[in-house]
C-alpha cells in the first residue's frame, strides 16, 4: 500500500467514524435510549480503539517499507563496494602486467615471478570477495576470520585473529567499509613490510569500538610512508565513512601498527 493511500485512509477515518455515529444516533432508536454524556464518551472510546488499531497497523507498514529501503540501501552499498573493488583489481593487475612485460623483455626473472606471484594473490582475493553471496547468512567475523586464512596461506604471514562484537552491531554498509580496511590493511601487510606475523584485534571497548592491526615487520619512516600514500588514504576514506578515527603509528625494523576506533554517540 502506497502512503497516498495511508494518508487519505488517516484523512477520512476521524470524520467518517465520528460523522457516522452521530448520525446514526440522532436518526434511530439510540437517540431515545442513550444520553447525550453516555454518547459523547462512547464516540470517544470507538474513535479511540479505531484510531489505536489503525495506527498500530499503519505504523507498522511504514516499519516494513523502511525496513526494505534500508536494507536495499545496504545491498546497493554491497555492490557498489565490488565494482570499487573490481575496477581496483583491473588496474592494478594491468599495471603489474605492463611490469611483467617489461621485466621479461630485460630478462629480469626473478622480478617477474615476484609480479607474477602478485597477480596470483590479487585474483584470489578479488575470486574470495565475488564468491561470497551478500544475500549469504555468515556472520561478519566468521567472514574475517575465512578471509584471513586464506589470506595468511597465499602470504605465508601467520596471523592471529581476535573480534570480540557481538553479532548485527555493525550494518552491512559498516561491514563493507570495515572489510575493507582490514583487506587495504592486509595487502600492505603483504605487499611492504615483510613481516613474519600479522595480529587483529576486534572489540568493543566503553561507548564504541576499536580495531587494531598490527604486524612486527619492517615499519617505516615518515619518508618511506608517502610512498604507499594512495592505500593510506584509502584507509582513511574508509574509516570516515563509518564515523571512525584512523591513527597509523609506525617505526623503522619495529613493525606498524594501525588503530581504527569508532563511537556508539
Amino acid at each position: 500500500m502506497s502512503y497516498r493511500t495511508l494518508k487519505l485512509i488517516a484523512i477520512l477515518i476521524p470524520p467518517l467514524l465520528i460523522g457516522g455515529f452521530e448520525l446514526i444516533r440522532h436518526n434511530t432508536l439510540l437517540l431515545q435510549n442513550l444520553s447525550m454524556e453516555t454518547g459523547n464518551y462512547l464516540i470517544i472510546l470507538l474513535t479511540l480503539v479505531v484510531s489505536y488499531g489503525f495506527s498500530t497497523w499503519m505504523f507498522k507498514m511504514i516499519e516494513e517499507k523502511n525496513h526494505r529501503l534500508a536494507t536495499e540501501r545496504e545491498m546497493r552499498a554491497v555492490y557498489e563496494e565490488r565494482e570499487r573493488l573490481a575496477k581496483e583489481l583491473h588496474d592494478n593487475i594491468a599495471q603489474t602486467l605492463f611490469l611483467l612485460k617489461v621485466n621479461l623483455k630485460k630478462g629480469k626473472i626473478n622480478e617477474a615471478s615476484g609480479l607474477v606471484n602478485s597477480i596470483d594473490a590479487n585474483l584470489r582475493q578479488a575470486i574470495y570477495n565475488l564468491r561470497v553471496n551478500p544475500l549469504e547468512i555468515i556472520s561478519f567475523p566468521k567472514r574475517v576470520e575465512n578471509w584471513l586464512n586464506d589470506w595468511s596461506t597465499v602470504s605465508g604471514i601467520e596471523t592471529n585473529v581476535t573480534i570480540q562484537i557481538t553479532e548485527g552491531y555493525f550494518s552491512p554498509a559498516e561491514e563493507v567499509q570495515l572489510f575493507g580496511i582490514i583487506q587495504e590493511a592486509f595487502t600492505n601487510i603483504r605487499k611492504h613490510s615483510g613481516a613474519q606475523s600479522a595480529v587483529l584485534l576486534l572489540q568493543l571497548i566503553p561507548n564504541g569500538w576499536e580495531m587494531n592491526i598490527s604486524d612486527d615487520g619492517n615499519g617505516f619512516t615518515k619518508n618511506e610512508r608517502s610512498l604507499n600514500q594512495y592505500g593510506l588514504i584509502m584507509l582513511k576514506e574508509r574509516a570516515e565513512k563509518m564515523g571512525a578515527v584512523l591513527d597509523i603509528t609506525s617505526e623503522k625494523n619495529h613493525g606498524t601498527k594501525i588503530t581504527v576506533k569508532g563511537s556508539d554517540i
